[in-house]
């Protein structure tokens, strides 16, 4: 029963005192109004960056929103708001990406190609 204790908690145990050792201490401080606001803003120079963009601001003119307008809502968003949506602009692909069904497509056409070879 001894022996099998030792063997059971030696491993626990070794993984335990790796990890104490490699632990990062943890650090403390003063976060001024500057620091906290910064990203925040950063945001929302962002979406108006992105709003700003020739192909963006016609689509929005196209759609009935003129670019003046449009600057004037990312404006009146929330913080949580704008921080959602730059969440939401970073997650959208790229130009030219492909999506999952669109490569499942692409397979399937390969396979079907070559089972009638």
């Amino acid at each position: 029963m001894k022996i099998f204790l030792s063997r059971l908690l030696t491993p626990f145990l070794a993984a335990f005192f790796c990890y104490a050792l490699f632990a990062a201490p943890a650090h403390a401080g003063l976060v001024s109004t500057d620091q906290v606001a910064a990203p925040q803003q950063s945001e929302r120079e962002r979406v108006k960056a992105l709003i700003a963009r020739p192909e963006v601001a016609s689509k929005l003119q196209t759609l009935g929103v003129p670019p003046q307008d449009a600057q004037a809502r990312v404006d009146a968003l929330t913080d949580a708001e704008v921080a959602s949506l730059a969440a939401k602009i970073d997650s959208l692909p790229a130009a030219g990406a492909l999506g999952t069904t669109e490569w499942l497509l692409i397979i399937i056409a390969i396979l079907l190609l070559v089972i009638a070879l």
